[in-house]
């Protein structure tokens, strides 16, 4: 494995894409503003009770009104792609219906900064916030969602493909659909298998669908997908522990590339989707669901160390936490540890027509303190040092990686963690709007100036 200090960006070759990322529900605020309509993370902010600090994404670093003041923050630590979300409901406010001029503008106005700062825009087209409108109607677990999706892509293509060539159609499926339909922890906090079964099928048919749309409408676009993934690890050598460690790997990694592959759900002897695969009928779209994605977005923060636990309903399986093993771990118990980071890349490889990939997010949260005008944020460069070392290394391994992108450009809205999860290489006052650069967002600097450190 490289040492935290033998390359720099130069060494991943003068093509490798650098970039960081946002999120429309995590940066932009004006949440009730110039004809924007409330989305499912607005409602849940209000009514869930589940939010760190009770914290509202109301304004959150409020991109809409300083886009280009952190546009220019960007370009200053030198990263080349801007990949950001549109949110649904700035644009059609209703989730399905008449279009929003004025969302509609926000977005070529962020565009063209971008261009003009030479950034390459990279557009997210759902990054977990549902209009709220179609959530009263089922939400992701609506038989008509395909329907809902399939407009809103399409006049996303219409207004921006002749611009935007790098597009990823959904964040994270895994994500918002066990957090937020099976497990209640996130927008809209429904809770239930079969809520999971409805969101699941949804999700992979929309990620092949808007793939579709995009590559119709804008022919050179280049299409990916962003996965959640992270190692999955039995606890001990007990057959016990390893089952357990199988069925949560199917779960965390292989839920919605399989389908995309064209490969169908996942099952090996796993009863949760044998029922799945009832549920759905899932034979019969095992076409619908495949697309031939020109990039494989993968988000991994941390590997997840897995016990036999008879008491959880299918599973079977619990999580052993980082601070129980006393590993290290950053200041939300994730384990750091980029060796886990290259296996789990290798696994993706390993499948076959995954022939590109790159890292759309990974990052470290750390609560940092301000201190004389400065954020020494000593672990979080520590931790990108160890992780780029294990991306060169799996890079010259041979493993297809093609970029990477930091989470994330500016402290914000961290989900049902509120304002108390920092990620960003750049710190906010949430009362004031002041940003400071961290020391990691100067070390980035440093990197991709390719600067030996």
């Amino acid at each position: 494995m490289y040492t935290a200090t033998s390359f720099n960006a130069a060494d991943f070759g003068s093509d490798f894409l650098w970039g960081i990322a946002i999120a429309a529900a995590q940066n932009e605020g004006a949440h009730n503003l110039y004809g924007r309509g409330p989305s499912i993370w607005d409602q849940f902010a209000i009514r869930s009770g589940k939010i760190k600090g009770n914290a509202k994404p109301d304004e959150c670093c409020d991109f809409y009104h300083r886009y280009k003041n952190d546009l220019q923050l960007v370009k200053q630590m030198g990263f080349k792609v801007f990949r950001f979300s549109i949110s649904w409901s700035r644009i059609i406010p209703n989730g399905t219906g008449s279009v929003n001029k004025e969302g509609i503008l926000f977005y070529h106005h962020v565009i063209d900064e971008c261009i003009a700062l030479g950034l390459t825009p990279c557009i997210t087209l759902y990054h977990w916030d549902l209009p709220l409108a179609l959530q009263k109607e089922g939400g992701w677990t609506s038989h008509s969602l395909l329907k809902w999706f399939t407009k809103y892509v399409t006049v996303c293509m219409h207004e921006y493909g002749n611009k935007v060539k790098q597009w990823i159609i959904l964040n994270e499926p895994m994500g918002f659909t066990s957090l937020g339909y099976m497990l209640g922890k996130h927008a809209p906090g429904k809770s239930g298998i079969q809520q999971f079964f409805a969101a699941v099928h949804n999700a992979v048919l929309a990620q092949a669908e808007g793939g579709r749309i995009v590559r119709a409408m804008v022919p050179d676009a280049v299409i990916g997908i962003t996965f959640s993934c992270s190692e999955v690890v039995p606890a001990s050598e007990k057959k016990a522990d390893i089952v357990a460690s199988k069925k949560m790997d199917i779960l965390l990694n292989r839920l919605f590339i399989e389908p995309a592959l064209g490969m169908g759900y996942p099952s090996d002897d796993f009863i949760l989707m044998d029922r799945l695969h009832l549920y759905t009928k899932a034979w019969k779209y095992t076409e619908r669901m495949k697309f031939d994605f020109d990039f494989i977005g993968l988000q991994n923060y941390f590997p997840v160390t897995v016990a036999h636990q008879a008491m959880i309903p299918y599973v079977q399986a619990i999580e052993v936490k980082a601070a129980k093993r006393k590993v290290p771990h950053t200041d939300l118990g994730w384990e750091i540890n980029a060796k886990s980071f290259y296996n789990i890349l290798k696994q993706f490889a390993d499948y076959p027509n995954v022939n590109k990939m790159i890292i759309t997010e990974n990052g470290a949260c750390f609560k940092d303190k301000l201190h004389n005008g400065m954020i020494h944020d000593v672990q979080r460069i520590a931790y990108f040092k160890s992780y780029l070392g294990a991306l060169l290394q799996a890079k010259k391994d041979g493993i297809p990686i093609k970029g990477y992108y930091v989470w994330t450009l500016t402290d914000n809205f961290e989900w049902s963690e509120g304002f108390q999860a920092p990620f960003g290489l750049v710190h906010v006052d949430f009362k004031t709007q002041q940003r400071t650069i961290k020391n990691s967002g100067f070390w980035w600097q440093q990197f991709l100036l390719n600067t030996k450190q």
